[in-house]
C-alpha cells in the first residue's frame, strides 16, 4: 500500500504557509485553512468505517471549500461546493442533488454534521464532528469574511450580462 500522504489527524489545525516573506518570521495573514478530520462513513447496514479528509479553505476562492477523500489508496477522491451551503448545513437540512448536509445528534459522538453525496460512482453518508467543522469554518471566515467575498467575483450585473450572452 503506498504511503498516506495526509498527515495523521491531530488536535491542532494546519494552515498553508502565509503569503509573501518567508516561512519563519512572517506575519502576513495565511493564504489557505487547512484541517484534516476523520469522518465516520457508512459502509453498508450496520458497517462503519473512517476516511481521513483534508477541508481545505483558498482565500482566492473565497466561495468555496475542497473536501479530499483520502481512500486508503493513490488516488483522492475531491469534493468541491460553497461555503454558503457548508454554513447552512451546519444548521439546518442544506443542498439538493449531488451534495446534502444537515446537522444531527448522536449519542455516541455528540453533535455531528451529515454529508450526503452522490456520484456517477456511487454514493457516500458520512459523519464528522460539527464543533469541529464549526472551528475550521469559523477559520476561513475570519480570513475572508463574508462581506469580503463579495469582491473576489462577479456581481449579479456581470452574471446577468453573460447569461444574456453580452
Amino acid at each position: 500500500m503506498p504511503p498516506d500522504p495526509l498527515p495523521a489527524p491531530s488536535s491542532a489545525p494546519l494552515a498553508a504557509t502565509p503569503t509573501g516573506g518567508d516561512e519563519a518570521g512572517s506575519t502576513a495573514a495565511p493564504a489557505a485553512v487547512e484541517e484534516v478530520l476523520t469522518l465516520r462513513i457508512s459502509l453498508g447496514e450496520e458497517v462503519v468505517g473512517e476516511v481521513r479528509t483534508r477541508f481545505r479553505f483558498d482565500a482566492e476562492r473565497p466561495y468555496e471549500v475542497l473536501l479530499t477523500f483520502h481512500l486508503g489508496r493513490p488516488d483522492e477522491a475531491d469534493w468541491v461546493f460553497s461555503r454558503d451551503l457548508l454554513r447552512d448545513g451546519l444548521r439546518s437540512l442544506s443542498g439538493q442533488g449531488d451534495v446534502k448536509l444537515w446537522p444531527a445528534y448522536c449519542p455516541c459522538h455528540g453533535s455531528t454534521l451529515h454529508l450526503a453525496l452522490e456520484s456517477p460512482h456511487g454514493s457516500a453518508l458520512l459523519e464528522v464532528s460539527k464543533p469541529r467543522v464549526q472551528a475550521w469554518l469559523d477559520r476561513t471566515y475570519a480570513l475572508v469574511s463574508e462581506e469580503a467575498e463579495q469582491a473576489y467575483g462577479p456581481t449579479d450585473a456581470q452574471l446577468s450580462a453573460l447569461l444574456a450572452g453580452g
